[in-house]
């Protein structure tokens, strides 16, 4: 949770930084229409801000104890006092909330907890994935890419190429996660293992949910301090991507209709015009108004549009 509290704390501090920063949205690899660099990463930060809650959340299960069930959960050869006085002691040493559980035969076989916290982390996982993979493909270029934003040189990328540097924190990022997400598989199977009054394969989901915990938090800890702490950005990029983009065309579709603005696009792809200069080659609208419409600052929100009739 520290790991992640910092991770966090490093996008919103981007997010800021970049609230004016005007990039192009993307949906399927696809040109959409136009956002911020500071809402992408503001976004990243709910990413973590919704993890940070749904571990919190699952770790509230990890705080019920089966103390003194023995063998099977009857409580056989235990004197009937034994589960309050590790209660107790447990909350005195740790200051965890300790308590038992209702039910000590079902707790005693059950290990469907462990699986609920394994599914929080792997949660995580994704989402941390996600991110470091858009980083990285934000970062790609740096001329024949999309070079919007410049991840922290860390290390030469190729003895053949020279000058290449490779998104490397973002790639062992992903690698992370995707063990973490590998150990919630087998978690969920050591769970599902535990036959009639005992789970006899504890061990492995101790060994992969502590793994999990491990490598989560040292991929935080990196992606924070290796690659979003000292990452810049190309507003310059970020503008001509949205200005040269045949995806701004949807800021048309309130004024003239969907089929103009459909047709546009597809004469702007055929013969590399933009979409402004064949707007106003037809002549749908005046100079200015096609000027105000395709103001990137204007498609940033909701806007009440009239449509002009055929």
């Amino acid at each position: 949770l520290e790991a992640m509290e910092e991770l966090k704390k490093e996008l919103e501090k981007k997010a800021k930084e970049w609230k004016d920063i005007i990039k192009m949205g993307r949906t399927e690899l696809e040109d959409a229409v136009p956002t911020t660099l500071g809402n992408t990463f503001n976004a990243f930060a709910s990413y973590i801000k919704s993890d940070i809650a749904k571990i919190k959340a699952a770790r509230e299960s990890m705080a019920i104890l089966n103390m003194g069930a023995t063998a099977i959960g009857t409580g056989i050869n235990c004197h009937p006092d034994y589960k309050f006085v590790v209660e107790k002691k447990l909350k005195e040493i740790t200051g965890v909330e300790f308590k038992p559980a209702e039910d000590f035969i079902a707790a005693t076989q059950d290990t469907a907890d462990f699986v609920h916290v394994s599914g929080a982390l792997k949660t995580a996982a994704v989402r941390l994935s996600k991110i470091a993979n858009d980083l990285r493909l934000m970062n790609s270029g740096p001329r024949c890419g999309l070079g919007e934003i410049n991840l922290p040189k860390m290390q030469p990328g190729s003895s053949i190429m020279p000058g290449k540097v490779n998104p490397v924190i973002c790639e062992v990022v992903g690698e992370a996660c995707y063990e973490v997400i590998g150990n919630d598989v087998t978690i969920m199977l050591c769970s599902e293992r535990g036959e009639f009054e005992l789970n006899a394969f504890e061990p492995g989901i101790a060994y992969a949910l502590f793994n999990s915990v491990t490598v989560l938090e040292n991929a935080m800890r990196t992606l924070a301090q290796k690659a979003i702490k000292d990452l810049t950005a190309n507003p310059e990029a970020c503008k001509n991507a949205v200005l040269n983009s045949i995806g701004i065309v949807t800021a048309f579709n309130p004024v003239l209709g969907y089929e103009k603005s459909a047709s546009m696009a597809k004469e702007a792809l055929q013969t590399g015009k933009s979409v402004a200069d064949i707007c106003l080659e037809r002549g749908y609208l005046p100079k200015e108004e096609i000027d105000k419409i395709l103001n990137p600052e204007n498609m940033l929100n909701p806007q009440m549009k009239k449509k002009r009739d055929a």
